[in-house]
């Protein structure tokens, strides 16, 4: 994991899920996952927004070109960890189309203008999104 992922982790961790900087005025959950390939854990800092069901999270990868490793992770195996604030939650993942993705990412578009110039910068067809959805005990 970068140092920059365990500063953001630590501050989340350290201030009931809010930290500073870039992401002062974005919410953000922290994703454990698991390695497609390795079984490893790993936990990635990441954008959301909240949705009737669960938790929508953005793919991005800051409009590079290629998905990020934790959105195969996901594919691979759905069922994660979230922490949100100073709850932890057992989720699990699908990726979401149609209608729903297109209101789900036409909100953190505006909500978040970034997330259009991720859009415009990727030669990728869509940026996906997925839906993390608690798993009912």
């Amino acid at each position: 994991m970068s140092n920059w992922n365990e500063g953001v982790i630590e501050e989340f961790r350290s201030n009931d899920g809010r930290v500073s900087g870039m992401f002062s005025r974005m919410p953000l959950l922290l994703l454990h996952h698991k390695g497609a390939k390795t079984g490893t854990e790993r936990i990635n800092p990441l954008a959301y927004q909240k949705v009737a069901s669960g938790y929508a999270v953005f793919a991005s990868k800051g409009g590079a070109d290629t998905n990020p490793a934790w959105f195969h992770n996901l594919k691979a195996n759905p069922e994660v960890t979230i922490e949100v604030g100073t709850d932890t939650l057992e989720v699990k993942a699908r990726v979401v189309d149609g209608d729903e993705y297109q209101l789900i990412w036409d909100r953190q578009k505006r909500e978040f203008p970034q997330f259009a110039g991720y859009e415009m910068k990727t030669s990728r067809e869509r940026i996906p999104v997925i839906v993390l959805e608690e798993i009912s005990a």
